[in-house]
């Protein structure tokens, strides 16, 4: 069977979806042969993307998964072979007016009418996204996300006294500021993934925060940063997924989030979970892990399980199942989702 992935073309440092499907490829059972297939220009202009819509007709495979980030492309794919991923609906949220209404027509209305089948990256995800879209719900199937088989665990002796702790991103929904205001008076390193704004750098210098940051760092040096860190801190106030949860629990450190959205589905016993929006919720929790080296161990554990669920091989049977049902048109109203 082929099947061809069609990818964005991505700009600056955002090479995610491109980093999670590179995962799947490579854990996909042998009878399944997935190509790659990029857009030639980036999603931005009218021109631009009708040019991606044009020249997609000409790569599609027996399955045709639109990887995420360019569901418009789906207007002239065979629509019985083809799968739409959707990682989330933080735009339709975020904007406004005119906009919201044109954004939610191209990139989901049409789309969803021009594929066989939707998969989303959490259950979290597909209540989101049904609430939005018109859609039989059989049609939305959920599969996670995988975490790189670069992340493995490595043992590192947990500074209690002085604790390096990874925040990783820093856009509005990482919630920067509410965790600066967190750690004001803590002893420790913050160390950051990801450009600071303004506003934030304001915010970690009132509260006297000891922080670095860093930016388009590649794939290993991620993981390196994950190793050389002792605790995680990912309070997001929005995520359709959370992988860096999943790599925290990977790499064997104890990791902070969220009580809202995917986060507590993707983490399940394995983090502190806290009220992002209650800057005392996400101080207690930080405090809990560094102090109590029982809990901590237990988070630890217990990541190292949770982790499991989300190794590339069991991600990639998931997908290699729907491209069967998709080639066999298997998939119809009414009919039970692979997962």
């Amino acid at each position: 069977m082929k099947v061809t992935h069609f990818h964005r073309k991505p700009q600056g440092s955002n090479f995610s979806l491109e980093r999670l499907f590179g995962q799947v490829r490579e854990s996909m059972p042998s009878e399944i042969f997935c190509l790659k297939h990029e857009s030639k220009f980036i999603s931005r202009g009218f021109l631009r993307r009708t040019y991606n819509v044009l020249e997609a007709i000409f790569f599609q495979g027996d399955v045709n998964h639109i990887t995420g980030d360019i569901h418009y492309i789906s207007l002239f794919l065979r629509k019985k072979k083809t799968i739409l991923t959707i990682h989330d609906c933080a735009s339709l949220a975020r904007l406004k007016g005119i906009r919201k209404a044109v954004f939610f027509f191209v990139w989901f209305v049409i789309p969803e009418k021009r594929v066989a089948a939707i998969t989303v990256i959490s259950e979290s995800t597909k209540k989101e996204l049904l609430k939005y879209l018109q859609v039989d719900a059989n049609k939305v199937f959920v599969v996670y996300d995988c975490v790189s088989e670069d992340f493995l665990p490595v043992l590192r002796d947990f500074n209690s006294v002085k604790p390096i702790i990874l925040q990783v991103g820093t856009g509005c929904n990482k919630n920067v500021i509410n965790v600066a205001n967190a750690l004001k008076g803590i002893c420790c390193h913050l160390r950051i993934i990801g450009e600071l704004s303004n506003d934030q750098i304001d915010s970690l210098e009132l509260n006297e925060v000891e922080y670095s940051n860093v930016v388009s760092i590649n794939d290993r040096e991620v993981v390196d940063e994950f190793i050389h860190c002792d605790l995680v801190i990912f309070v997001s106030t929005y995520e359709g997924f959370g992988l860096p949860i999943i790599e925290a629990n990977a790499t064997g450190r104890p990791v902070v989030t969220s009580n809202i959205y995917s986060m507590p589905e993707i983490a399940g016993q394995a983090a502190c979970i806290v009220d992002p929006y209650s800057v005392n919720d996400i101080r207690k929790g930080i405090v809990k892990v560094i102090t109590d080296t029982e809990y901590r161990y237990k988070l630890i554990h217990q990541g190292y399980k949770n982790v499991e669920r989300f190794r590339g091989r069991g991600i990639a049977e998931d997908y290699a199942n729907l491209y069967k049902k998709v080639v066999d048109g298997e998939i119809k109203k009414g009919s039970t989702p692979v997962s």
